[in-house]
């Protein structure tokens, strides 16, 4: 048997599921596992959070408001963009799509702290120009 032959054996046994027999029925600790994620410590549903993702260049930020899972990293694959934030203007630009946050958070993402402040600054921007 050529040792090309064999790794495709030995991979399939690793990629094949158990079948339910007496013997690892007996027991849970032999059981096929269906789902990796369940088992992995310290699992729980996704949280979404509503926070900054960087896009400017080096010395020269750009914000956007991101909706993304909390566990990702800073500029990692959004859900969507509802917003973006430039603070080198003068005064800052801050624009929002306050209906989408609405509908996000009613979902229950979270806010992080410098959203809720950008949130607040906007609102209080807004309020004395209606």
């Amino acid at each position: 048997m050529s040792s090309r032959n064999r790794l495709k054996i030995e991979a399939d046994k690793r990629t094949t599921p158990l079948l339910a027999n007496p013997r690892n029925l007996r027991d849970n600790n032999n059981l096929p596992i269906i789902c990796w994620a369940s088992i992995r410590k310290g699992f729980s549903a996704t949280v979404l959070m509503i926070r900054l993702a960087r896009i400017g260049a080096r010395k020269q930020p750009y914000y956007r408001v991101v909706v993304i899972d909390k566990e990702r990293a800073r500029n990692g694959r959004s859900v969507e963009v509802v917003g973006l934030y430039n603070p080198r203007t003068n005064p800052t630009t801050i624009d929002l799509k306050r209906e989408r946050i609405d509908y996000w958070v009613s979902k229950g993402a979270q806010l992080s702290d410098t959203v809720s402040r950008l949130l607040t600054k906007s609102k209080a921007a807004a309020a004395p120009a209606a």
